[in-house]
C-alpha cells in the first residue's frame, strides 16, 4: 500500500512535494516528515499558500525489510512502467504521477559512509537531449538556503558518459553487461523524472545513515523549503554562507570481482593528481588523472557497475 498525506492552502502557491524512504534502510527523511505531519496536524505549523504532499515512506517493501532495495533500486530508470514486473515497477506508476502533480520536489536520503550532508543539484540550464532544464537558477536560489555547505552536480550527464564507456567495454569483452547496466535512462531517479515534467528537485543526503543528526538536517531543510517558496508564512531562511562545490565528471566502473581499492576511500576523499586509487585484477594501476575527489566509492560493486566518480571543484555554487 502507498501511502501520501497532502495539505492545501486557500491561497495559490508553490506545490511542493517532499520524499523520505526512497531507500528502505535510508530513514531520516521518513522522521522529519512524520516530525511535520505532527505539527501540521496539531496546528504549530500552517500553511499560508499553496500545496505540501508528503512522502513518509516511498518504498515500503524495502523499508520492512530494512534494506535499500526491494527488487530493485527505485531510483534508478524511474518511470512508468507497463506491465509492472518488480516491486519498484508499482512504485513508480503510483509516484511518478504524483510527481508530475508537484512543480518542486525534495527527495531526502542519507549515507552508508562516514561525512557531511550535501546536496545533488541538476545541470545547468541547455537544451540537449539527455536532461534539458529551464530553472537552473530556481535551484541555485533553493540550494543556498537548504542549510547545508556542500552541492554536488553533473551526475546524469557523467553517467551517462559512463554507460557509452561501459558499452564499448562490453563489445570489446572487457565485462559481462546486463540491459540495465547499459540503458541511459538507468541513471534517472526522482530528481531527474521530476525535472522532465518541468519541475525542479533537489536530493540532499543528510548524513550518514545511523547518524542522529541527519533527522534534523531533513527536518531543518523542509522547514527552510517551506519558507523560502512561501508556503508559510514565516522569515526567509537565511543564505548559506559559503557552499563547496563540486561537479562529477567522469565514472570508473569495476570491470571485474577482484578489482580493489588502494586503501579503503571515503567519499569526498581529496585526490592529488597520481595518487593509486586502486588496482584491477589483471594488474593494471588506477591513478587520479588530476586533482580532484574521489566521490561514491564502492568496493562491493559488481562488475560491470559504478566502482567509484572523479569530481572536480565547480565554482558555480
Amino acid at each position: 500500500m502507498f501511502h501520501s498525506l497532502s495539505y492545501s492552502s486557500p491561497q495559490p502557491g508553490v506545490r511542493l512535494i517532499v520524499l523520505g524512504a526512497v531507500h528502505g534502510n535510508e530513514v531520516c527523511g521518513t522522521h522529519a516528515i512524520r516530525r511535520l505531519v505532527a505539527e501540521l496536524d496539531a496546528g504549530a505549523v500552517t500553511l499560508a499558500a499553496g500545496r505540501l504532499t508528503l512522502v513518509p515512506i516511498t518504498n515500503p517493501l524495502a523499508y520492512r525489510q530494512g534494506r535499500r532495495n526491494g527488487d530493485r533500486n527505485l531510483n534508478r530508470r524511474l518511470g512508468p512502467t507497463e506491465p509492472p514486473l518488480e516491486f519498484e515497477d508499482h512504485i513508480a506508476n503510483w509516484l511518478c504521477p504524483l510527481l508530475a502533480q508537484h512543480e518542486v520536489l525534495l527527495d531526502l536520503h542519507s549515507f552508508q559512509a562516514g561525512g557531511q550532508p550535501f546536496v545533488m543539484v541538476g545541470p545547468d540550464d541547455n537544451a540537449g537531449p539527455l536532461e534539458p532544464f529551464a530553472q537552473a537558477d530556481r535551484e541555485l536560489q533553493w540550494v543556498r538556503r537548504l542549510g547545508v555547505g556542500r552541492a554536488v552536480d553533473g551526475w546524469l550527464g557523467t553517467y551517462g558518459r559512463g554507460v557509452e564507456q561501459r558499452r564499448a567495454a562490453v563489445a570489446r569483452g572487457e565485462v559481462e553487461g546486463t540491459a540495465l547496466d547499459l540503458d541511459p535512462r538507468y541513471g534517472v531517479g526522482s530528481t531527474e523524472y521530476m525535472r522532465s515534467t518541468g519541475g525542479c528537485a533537489l536530493t540532499l543526503e543528510c548524513g550518514q545513515h545511523a547518524d542522529p543528526q541527519a533527522p534534523q538536517v531533513a527536518y531543518r531543510a523542509i522547514r527552510n523549503t517551506l519558507a523560502h517558496f512561501g508556503l508559510v508564512d514565516e522569515p526567509a531562511p537565511a543564505r548559506v554562507p559559503s557552499i563547496e562545490g563540486l561537479r562529477l565528471h567522469t565514472v570508473v566502473d569495476k570491470r571485474h570481482r577482484d578489482d580493489a581499492f588502494a586503501r579503503p576511500w571515503q567519499s569526498f576523499e581529496a585526490l592529488r593528481a597520481g595518487d593509486l586509487i586502486g588496482t584491477r585484477a589483471d594488474g593494471e594501476l588506477v591513478h587520479a588523472p588530476s586533482d580532484g575527489w574521489i566521490v561514491f566509492p564502492n568496493p562491493r560493486a559488481e562488475p560491470g557497475q559504478e566502482w567509484f566518480y572523479l569530481a572536480a571543484a565547480n565554482p558555480r555554487f
